[in-house]
């Protein structure tokens, strides 16, 4: 655990702040997109006004900062651009390791003026669907394993993607993974990685090289799911940081490159019963439980109807193809790697589920209240899983909607979700993606006029 995961008040956020003679607090609200959004202050304004008012639509607009002008979005986002409240969480706090001056970093939850949590704001939804864990007298654990892209620096939209070049003055031509001395190519960059971890007390395990091009993957210790998605949010702003630090881009699209795989963020997950401690996915002795299998029958029933959720952009779906290390369906198995949800090898003790079809373009928080929230109907409503997959999934049939779109209308559809993530959440996430899909849809891209402009 990390030195600022034990604060708990006010008092010791100030006391904190005082050890590291913090003079800047970055005060940060992580919007839909998984975007920082915020406001920078002196450390004397911060404590004089222990939070900040922020318009509610800021947690509420997509990638490309624009906002529905008309329909359901303005019957949860009042039209009058009413302010919310922003509180700090004290136990996010972290140093800025690569700032100038001593400046802290705090993710601050989003309230109303009744003081109630906005229900749209990302960070409340993963607490909703913990707190119905909670009311069951359990406690969710999670580990996600975070896939990332380094690539030269591109300035130009239009102009394709290429790898970096490492310490031997070449960029990687073919695939590399698990190559140790790929990976030391990027010394200098991984080594800054590791130190600004390090000091913000970020509990990262693992570095590997992926299988594509410049593709690596960061692994986190498994802890509470709150607490991880705050550790994947700060992650993610920090490796882009260092990167541009080396003169590289690091991307978490789901799908950057051509001809590459597309980069995803796995989580593995377990439920603990808060009273016995044990993981409720294992008998005593030792087999699988009924629980496990419940788990697994609700990633079934609803992952593919959430699937918006953790592939939220139209490039999303070009991840999910057969034979690039990602899943086309929701089957399951045990150490299978072509499935969407796969039992890795363990102890009983440490028996968990592993979510393959988020995407690393995926917000943390909705992304692991989406996993959550699919598990959680599982065991509430007992639902059995499918058999076994022991083959190739990859011969199975796709079972996940092929496009934003179509992801879109099963969201809309699926109203159980809508009861577990929150209504209001899900009226506003849905008219965003509407919003960004049309965007899209007003582009002509290279492909069409490659193969239309003379031959139709």
């Amino acid at each position: 655990m990390n030195a600022a995961t034990s604060l708990n008040s006010f008092n010791d956020l100030e006391h904190w702040l005082n050890d590291r003679r913090v003079t800047e607090v970055e005060c940060l609200v992580p919007d839909l997109t998984g975007v920082a959004r915020g406001k920078i202050l002196p450390r004397e304004k911060f404590t004089e006004d222990r939070g900040m008012r922020l318009p509610q639509a800021i947690v509420a607009m997509g990638v490309t900062g624009e906002f529905p002008e008309s329909g359901p979005y303005y019957d949860v986002i009042d039209p009058t651009d009413r302010d919310m409240q922003l509180r700090p969480d004290p136990s996010t706090v972290r140093i800025v390791p690569w700032a100038t001056d001593p400046t802290a970093q705090v993710i601050h939850d989003c309230f109303d003026n009744n003081g109630k949590l906005v229900p749209f704001a990302p960070r409340s939804v993963l607490r909703h669907v913990c707190e119905l864990y909670d009311e069951m007298g359990l406690s969710p654990v999670v580990a996600p394993e975070l896939e990332f892209y380094l690539t030269a620096r591109n300035t130009d939209p239009n102009t394709l993607l290429k790898p970096p070049i490492g310490r031997s003055g070449r960029a990687e031509t073919s695939r590399q993974a698990y190559s140790i001395d790929a990976v030391n190519e990027f010394d200098p960059l991984f080594e800054e990685i590791y130190d600004y971890c390090e000091k913000m007390e970020l509990n990262v395990d693992t570095l590997i090289h992926e299988v594509g091009a410049g593709q690596m993957e960061i692994n986190f210790f498994h802890a509470h799911p709150l607490g991880l998605a705050d550790e994947v949010f700060f992650f993610k702003r920090t490796v882009r940081e260092a990167a541009l630090r080396h003169d590289m881009y690091a991307t978490f699209m789901a799908k950057p490159i051509a001809g590459e795989p597309g980069s995803a963020m796995h989580v593995h997950q377990s439920i603990v019963n808060k009273k016995t401690g044990k993981n409720i996915f294992s008998n005593p002795d030792g087999s699988a439980s009924e629980a496990f299998f419940h788990y697994i029958g609700g990633l079934q029933r609803y992952i593919p109807a959430a699937m918006v959720l953790v592939a939220p952009y139209v490039n999303s779906y070009r991840r999910l193809s057969r034979h690039t290390a990602a899943p086309i369906n929701i089957e399951w198995g045990h150490d299978n790697r072509t499935v969407g949800i796969r039992s890795p090898i363990s102890s009983p003790e440490a028996r968990r589920v592993e979510n393959r079809v988020i995407g690393a373009d995926a917000n943390p928080y909705v992304a692991m209240a989406m996993t959550l929230a699919c598990g959680y109907l599982g065991l509430k409503n007992k639902i059995a899983p499918k058999s076994e997959m022991k083959g190739d999934a990859y011969l199975a049939p796709y079972s996940l909607p092929r496009s934003l779109g179509e992801a879109l209308d099963w969201l809309r559809r699926e109203t159980d979700l809508h009861d577990v993530l929150g209504k209001e959440f899900v009226t506003i996430y849905t008219e965003i993606k509407e919003l960004e899909f049309e965007e899209f849809m007003k582009v002509i891209s290279p492909w069409e006029r490659e193969h239309l402009l003379l031959h139709v």
